[in-house]
């Protein structure tokens, strides 16, 4: 289950929900999972995910998306074997930016953007090559062809 906040003024990216809750479940699959967890999914803006970045990772920069997983050391059951993995924030202006630099939709970017905060809460990083190439396969993978 995906819970999707808005914190920006624009709600252009409400089309874009059924795709999120869509590879939500494609990612799920991929990994073999069963669909026990709960995930937020918040959209800001440049001024929100700068600070975020600076308060909690010491990084005075925009990011296009940061993680927070709540399963570090226990499991935190909200319902009834729902599972709570975390949040994600996705930079809206970044998904713009972004999509037109790598030359594909907005729908891909804020669905990749979402997949890799995914992974992300469900303990896959990129901090050695190693794992990153396992990381980056799995979102090559997940995402596929949409374009």
């Amino acid at each position: 289950m995906v819970n999707i906040v808005n914190r920006t003024k624009y709600s252009d990216f409400k089309r874009f929900y059924p795709l999120i809750d869509k590879y939500y479940r494609k990612t799920l699959k991929v990994l073999s999972l069963e669909d026990k967890y709960a995930v937020s999914l918040i959209l800001v803006g440049p001024i929100s995910i700068k600070r975020i970045n600076r308060d909690y990772r010491n990084i005075d920069k925009v990011t296009d998306v940061i993680s927070f997983a709540l399963l570090d050391d226990e499991e935190i059951q909200i319902d009834e074997g729902i599972i709570e993995l975390g949040d994600i924030f996705v930079n809206r202006d970044r998904v713009y930016t972004q999509a037109k630099e790598y030359g594909h939709s907005i729908e891909r970017e804020f669905v990749f953007l979402f997949v890799h905060g995914l992974l992300h809460l469900l303990g896959y990083d990129h901090m050695n090559e190693k794992d990153e190439k396992e990381m980056f396969a799995l979102q090559r993978k997940i995402v596929g062809n949409l374009k």
